[in-house]
């Protein structure tokens, strides 16, 4: 089944004590253009959350918004500064010597003194972080896919009526096409009588100019294709490939079949028939700039 370039999905983890939450939003467009948004020190994981977006999504302007709460996952690093340590105990026992004391010098003494001691973060692995991310990822684009796959149904439905009502358009102007002949054959032999008055008519010449006539106004090839393009767009909204560009194609087809019989028959019941028939293919190309 199709599915609609609109969607909205939002997944929410905790993967090794780090808070994931990833918010996946779209609209239309004719190509897929992904937007990544994350914290600064995260941007490592960018291409791999592209990547995982494109597995999920073939066109649309997709929107990706990443928050990471690493503040439970924070590990401090106590590092000692031992040749720093080292001058400073020197400096006190020296300093002592000078005064004539008795110097004291303890590790508590020492970790007073700037510098002694550092505490660093440490450092995070980057790949297990890029990993849980796209995990987190993934479940967004399960809910937004599910979302949009909705969406997709009501679309198919809409436009399957669409294509109903293109069919039914399409029987009228069949139906018709053949009586527009008739009528003017007889309309033709109207005339000539009303012009010759009393002279007979050539029955061979109204036949020839009849067939001319009935070439010129034929649209059997035309409901033929237009008959072709329903079933093919049918046969698309069952499939559960990415259709939308296809399917915007065959519409534009439509549009032309339906053109062409418009300006071929000079008819007003069958201009009045295009008329219904191009307001529902214009409704049907509005839906479709919305498939995938």
């Amino acid at each position: 089944m199709i599915k609609s370039m609109t969607g909205y999905g939002r997944a929410r983890e905790i993967r090794n004590k780090r808070d994931i939450t990833v918010e996946v939003r779209s609209v239309n467009n004719r190509y897929l253009d992904c937007a990544v948004k994350m914290p600064r020190m995260y941007a490592f994981a960018e291409d791999a959350v592209k990547s995982g977006v494109q597995k999920f999504v073939s066109r649309g302007k997709v929107d990706v918004y990443i928050t990471v709460d690493a503040s439970a996952a924070d590990v401090a690093k106590v590092t000692v500064n031992r040749e720093l340590a080292a001058s400073y105990r020197d400096a006190l026992l020296e300093l002592a010597e000078v005064t004539g004391t008795s110097a004291n010098v303890t590790p508590e003494l020492l970790s007073r003194y700037p510098d002694v001691l550092t505490v660093t973060k440490a450092d995070e692995d980057l790949e297990t972080v890029s990993t849980d991310i796209c995990a987190v990822l993934e479940q967004a684009l399960t809910t937004y896919n599910e979302m949009r796959a909705v969406e997709g149904k009501k679309l198919a439905e809409d436009i399957g009526n669409r294509l109903t009502y293109i069919e039914n358009y399409t029987t009228q102007v069949e139906a018709r096409s053949p009586a527009t002949v008739a009528e003017y054959r007889a309309k033709l032999r109207a005339r000539m009588q009303e012009v010759l008055q009393s002279t007979s008519i050539d029955e061979q010449r109204i036949l020839t100019e009849a067939a001319i006539y009935a070439d010129k106004v034929a649209v059997d090839e035309e409901t033929v294709r237009l008959r072709s393009h329903v079933a093919q767009l049918r046969t698309m909204l069952e499939s559960n490939e990415p259709m939308g560009r296809k399917m915007d194609f065959l519409i534009q087809e439509v549009n032309r079949e339906s053109n062409t019989i418009g300006s071929k028959c000079n008819d007003v019941a069958i201009a009045q028939v295009v008329v219904g028939l191009k307001a529902e293919v214009e409704k049907m190309r509005e839906q479709v700039q919305n498939v995938e």
